[in-house]
């Protein structure tokens, strides 16, 4: 279930097929006529080559009660539902469905500029986890300075991000350094904003810094910029989400960097899939026993 994207149609309705899967598509009003020219593109291939046709389908009804349908299963035939949206599609597929989900509510991506972080690597990073797309999920929404690097590195971040045109937002201990800073409310620390806008805090520390993401982050993409490797590693085992980086932008959260090629979506729950969903997360298994008259004792 998706919003405006058509291209989804083809990316969902190809892992769908390869994984062994039938897909059922109902994709958003304003690109129904694409996604079913889309649809139709793909009948046309899977007879071609001696599939089903209706392995890949599109609901073609805009009516919102065909979500509700397929959120409740329709009658056994769905087995999962991938939402591909907004937090408000997002939050209704989690909240109604009787069936499984496999999603993530919103990307709330934090860059931690630890106090052995290399300058180079660390302006580059921050000014590509937040401004490369501010649109996708895996933009940067809060970037934590380590207090030992705040005067060095972190003021150096703090102006190329606002040369780049983002708002920065910043609590007291930013403030006190980069007057230019709006003062961070508790809300910022909890809004993705997919903008031009990123909230900035200081921290005491590693263990700091983890606990910040683990209150306020959404178990999305988090990354750590360091030379310490131990620092590192803490950080990687420590934080809770689907994918931890070291010295890389969280703007490598998507499957096609991954090297899966298409994704469907990103998974943030405790169970499998979670970070990008390709073909192979797609897969379920199943144990094969051939025997040959033994039996159990």
């Amino acid at each position: 279930i998706y919003e405006s994207r058509p291209n989804v149609t083809a990316d969902a309705g190809a892992l769908a097929l390869k994984s062994g899967n039938v897909a059922i598509l109902r994709g958003g009003s304003d690109s129904i006529r694409s996604s079913g020219a889309i649809q139709a593109a793909m009948a046309e291939g899977l007879k071609a080559a001696g599939l089903p046709e209706r392995a890949i389908q599109v609901v073609k009804s805009t009516d919102r009660a065909a979500v509700g349908m397929m959120l409740e299963g329709l009658n056994g035939a769905v087995d999962l539902i991938i939402p591909r949206g907004g937090k408000g599609l997002t939050g209704r597929v989690i909240n109604e469905a009787r069936v499984p989900v496999l999603a993530h509510l919103e990307g709330l991506c934090h860059v931690y500029l630890h106090a052995k972080a290399d300058a180079e690597k660390a302006r580059a990073i921050v000014l590509n986890a937040k401004m490369r797309r501010t649109s996708v999920c895996g933009a940067a929404e809060t970037l934590l300075i380590d207090k030992a690097g705040l005067d060095g590195i972190g003021i150096a971040c703090l102006e190329d991000l606002v040369k780049a045109g983002c708002e920065i937002r910043g609590d007291d201990a930013v403030r006190a350094v980069f007057p230019a800073a709006v003062p961070a409310t508790e809300d910022d620390w909890k809004t993705e904003y997919l903008d031009a806008v990123i909230a900035v805090k200081v921290v005491d520390g590693l263990e700091e810094a983890i606990r910040h993401i683990e209150t306020y982050g959404s178990h999305h993409t988090d990354s750590i910029v360091t030379e310490d490797a131990a620092a590192a590693e803490a950080f990687m085992n420590s934080v809770d989400s689907a994918i931890v980086l070291w010295n890389a932008s969280t703007q490598f959260a998507d499957g096609g960097e991954f090297g899966m090629g298409a994704e469907i979506g990103i998974g943030t729950g405790k169970m499998h899939a979670r970070g990008p969903v390709g073909a192979e997360q797609l897969t379920t298994f199943k144990y094969v026993v051939r025997g040959d008259g033994q039996t159990r004792p």
